[in-house]
């Protein structure tokens, strides 16, 4: 249409050429101002649309009926009623969270596919094996999601009744106690290693496949303590089978106001809490992003969502984009010094 009124022009001004250019600037003018109320009405199909016009995929980097999943299922779906759109759970397990992130690292940045992932997959992988892909880099932060503080407990038939005399066993038995941890690199072993460091003790860390089979080694005797999240501790911890010694975060847990922190119980700066986070993949554009930002913090913060997370033990976070970025860098830097200081390896 615009190149056939340009020839008209020519036609009819051929003989006078500054009203030919006259005449042609007009139109592209006219032409300019129609494309620019066409996009901005969204008549143009795929013009300007608001986002998201399609489900979004929020990928899962472990299996259904963790943690993880816990926390991202009632998140995607507050999500969903804010956003107009379905948020569909993908759970992409294995390699310690690797395969999922990566899957959204080399995704579309178009805001259509997100990753729910950990202080594990974004901060500690980095310095325990070679990643596809750069925690830092190959991502666009949106959202801190909840924090799970970890509580240090032993059999309640022990005789061990505190913080303290554990580090006192420890140091008259060096080696001897041991500590059940759930995976090279997850939070209860750098909890542990942190505490040997700390109150310069040596305990026997012996590693399990998972939560459960750690948990059931300290109930069963075979182990000495576990650092364990506190919503899944709770149960034996009300039922007299665990004792709790001490909470791993800087403040007390809601659901166990009487249990110190092992920082206030002589180690100051004692702070281990795995967190939830949501990330795009890089180049997602920022207005995305920060819509993304602004309708999640609408979701942690409906009662229905914090009723719950509270009741595990959890503690939502949220807040900016650019917070969360400072955070998340910070995390990063610190755990992967933490780690090769250590001497942590992988598995074989």
């Amino acid at each position: 249409m615009l190149t056939c009124e340009i020839v008209f022009c020519i036609v009819k001004y051929k003989a006078d050429l500054s009203k030919l250019g006259e005449a042609v600037m007009r139109v592209l003018q006219l032409n300019t101002l129609l494309l620019i109320t066409l996009i901005a009405t969204g008549a143009i199909p795929g013009a300007g649309a608001a986002y998201p016009e399609k489900p979004i995929q929020l990928v899962v980097p472990y299996a259904p009926g963790g943690a993880t999943d816990v926390f991202a299922r009632p998140v995607a779906q507050k999500l969903a009623e804010g956003l107009g759109q379905p948020v569909l759970i993908v759970s992409k397990p294995g390699a310690g969270g690797t395969i999922g992130s990566n899957y959204v690292a080399k995704a579309a940045p178009d805001g259509y596919t997100l990753i729910f992932g950990t202080f594990g997959t974004h901060t500690v992988n980095d310095a325990l094996m070679k990643l596809p892909y750069n925690p830092l880099k190959d991502f666009a932060p949106v959202i801190p999601v909840a924090a799970a503080p970890t509580v240090l407990a032993v059999l309640s038939t022990t005789p061990i009744t505190s913080l303290q005399d554990l580090v006192a066993q420890a140091r008259a038995n060096p080696g001897l106690l041991t500590h059940a941890n759930s995976g090279i690199g997850n939070s209860p072993q750098l909890c542990v290693e942190l505490l040997k460091q700390m109150a310069k003790i040596d305990i026997t860390d012996v590693t399990f496949s998972g939560g459960g089979p750690s948990l059931v080694a300290v109930l069963g005797g075979q182990v000495t303590m576990i650092f364990n999240t506190v919503g899944t501790a709770m149960p034996h911890i009300k039922a007299g089978t665990l004792r709790p010694l001490g909470v791993s975060s800087v403040h007390r847990s809601s659901l166990l106001p009487d249990v110190p922190t092992i920082a206030e119980s002589g180690y100051p700066g004692f702070n281990v809490v795995p967190w939830f986070a949501i990330w795009a993949p890089a180049g997602t554009p920022p207005e995305i992003v920060q819509k993304l930002n602004h309708e999640i913090n609408a979701v942690l913060n409906s009662p229905d969502v914090q009723q719950l997370f509270s009741s595990i033990g959890a503690e939502i976070m949220g807040g900016s984009v650019e917070d969360f970025t400072a955070f998340h860098r910070a995390e990063y830097t610190r755990w992967v010094k933490f780690i090769k200081d250590t001497g942590i390896k992988p598995q074989n």
